[in-house]
């Protein structure tokens, strides 16, 4: 198989983009990818700065969740960079971009059902990962209080011992964020983490994203524009693969193009 070979940007281009990665977590400069000659994400740039929770939106087919694959390593792209603090991800493979700091929740819940809650979050330590981490791994003092801790952040502290089938969808939802907590991320990629949440469980999970910003860059995926309002310290909206507005939740509601393409649907 032939290596993919990607577009370079002008050398002014690289200059600016490598000014604002010094500042910034995640710096994705003209990024590209096509499926059989479509355009999935076209020409994309935008960065993620340190402790910011950033929310994307658009409608279907907008680019958003293969903006996330690109991010983790699903999905190679055709052209662009990513760069994270500085290291370009485009060629690591996914469980290098993880150990790296990056950590990816999908909109559907994927834990292991028959587990406890506990052991759930205890085989999400990279540690207890592998054959060999299986054999060797020793569930320390300090990993019993990790695991506490992080139960607690997620709103399951009283749930530890539960099997995790029998976990609302809500609960199900904070114990995927929190057994990628475990793992220690720097940046979180959430896509679509209130689907199918009660009312309740949204301002629940509005207030744990909020905290866990505190300490760490988010880049959540959302159609609730009430959830967005909630949360966001800024909007990216998407449509056909490029940038179409940014800024506040007030700024990008009051976007006539994104009212024309989005929000007026």
């Amino acid at each position: 198989m032939n290596d993919i070979v990607l577009d370079a940007p002008s050398p002014l281009a690289v200059a600016s983009d490598f000014a604002r990665a010094r500042e910034s977590i995640l710096t994705i400069s003209h990024l590209t990818v096509s499926f059989d000659g479509f355009k999935a994400v076209d020409d994309l740039s935008m960065t993620i700065e340190e402790n910011e929770l950033r929310v994307v939106i658009g409608p279907n087919g907008a680019g958003k969740t293969t903006l996330l694959d690109m991010i983790c390593g699903k999905t190679r792209p055709t052209a662009g960079s990513i760069r994270f603090r500085g290291e370009e991800l485009t060629r690591l493979s996914e469980y290098h971009i993880v150990r790296r700091g990056v950590g990816r929740k999908f909109q559907n819940p994927s834990i292991y059902e028959d587990l406890t809650v506990s052991e759930n979050l205890e085989i999400s330590i990279p540690q207890a990962r592998g054959v060999w981490g299986s054999v060797f791994f020793r569930k320390t003092k300090a990993i019993r209080e990790r695991i506490e801790r992080v139960a607690e952040e997620v709103m399951l502290a009283d749930h530890l011992r539960m099997k995790s089938g029998k976990l609302s969808h809500g609960q199900k939802q904070w114990l995927e964020i929190g057994m990628l907590l475990m793992q220690d991320p720097q940046l979180l990629l959430l896509d679509e983490p209130v689907a199918g949440l009660s009312p309740r469980e949204r301002e629940q999970t509005a207030i744990l994203l909020k905290k866990i910003a505190a300490g760490k860059s988010l880049v959540v995926i959302e159609h609730d524009m009430d959830f967005v309002r909630s949360i966001a310290n800024k909007v990216t909206v998407l449509h056909q693969g490029r940038l179409l507005s940014e800024g506040t939740v007030d700024e990008v509601q009051a976007d006539p193009r994104v009212v024309e393409v989005y929000l007026g649907h």
